[in-house]
């Protein structure tokens, strides 16, 4: 059965004594509620900021199927590079992912297929989890190139693996026109995009990988449409913006299995 996941991307919020009350308040509902219990058995990862990370791994160690990851890193092992992080300085502190592609990065700071290429490869050499995040905007869905844009991240940043190191790697497939827009892919247009990424994964390592593949959907999910839409097919579960940010919200979406 291929792994459910519902994560939480904090982007930039949250003082670090507000980060550790969430973090606290997100892993006393998983002790009441273990995790390996729930339908799907769903795991949980907290992608906090830098500041946080620390605190937040150590906090969550040891309880099952509860993680943390950065919302980035850099692609070289370490030197003069002010203001970066490294994915072996992630690792050293406890956290086992790291979120690589975000819209986001690819737009404020022109994070190309190349750059993101080379974000993956350093966090898999470092033992980091990296969820690959693809998507397009709104002119290109409107252009009917959607397939087009995805295939082509998803070849140029991830396709050039071997299927074993392919095999670690988790895809978020996030729209860019419903990301904090509060508009959200119809649960039919994430199911569809969602199967034919799984499609092009077969064709580039085989139906076997694909099928073990672990495909979020990022766009605008919540509390209120995240049953619907993680019941597709194809839908793994989600990467969660604002509503990861509100304890009670990011609880009721893990249950939506």
């Amino acid at each position: 059965m291929r792994k459910k996941i519902v994560a939480g991307n904090w982007k930039m919020n949250l003082k670090l004594e507000e980060g550790k009350q969430l973090c606290s308040e997100i892993a006393e509902f998983v002790k009441k509620n273990p995790l390996s219990t729930l339908k799907g058995q769903p795991e949980v990862i907290m992608f906090t900021p830098f500041i946080h990370l620390s605190s937040i791994a150590e906090a969550v160690s040891g309880i099952d199927k509860l993680g943390a990851g950065a919302q980035n890193c850099h692609t070289q092992e370490k030197g003069a590079f002010t203001g970066e992080v490294s994915a072996e300085m992630i690792a050293s502190v406890g956290a086992q992912h790291v979120l690589v592609g975000h819209s986001e990065r690819r737009s404020y700071f022109g994070e190309t297929d190349e750059i993101l290429a080379a974000k993956t490869a350093i966090a898999l050499k470092h033992g980091l989890q990296p969820m690959f995040c693809c998507g397009e905007v709104l002119d290109e869905r409107n252009a009917n190139k959607h397939f087009e844009v995805v295939k082509e991240q998803l070849e140029k940043g991830l396709f050039w693996l071997d299927a074993d190191a392919f095999a670690g790697v988790v895809i978020a497939y996030e729209p860019v026109w419903a990301i904090g827009t509060g508009v959200t892919a119809s649960p039919a247009q994430a199911q569809e995009m969602h199967a034919y990424i799984r499609s092009i994964i077969a064709g580039k390592y085989g139906q076997q990988v694909a099928d073990s593949t672990s495909i979020l959907y990022g766009g605008s999910c919540n509390a209120q449409n995240a049953a619907e839409l993680f019941a597709n097919a194809d839908v793994d579960g989600g990467l969660i913006g604002g509503a990861s940010l509100k304890a009670a919200d990011f609880t009721t979406i893990i249950q939506s299995f």
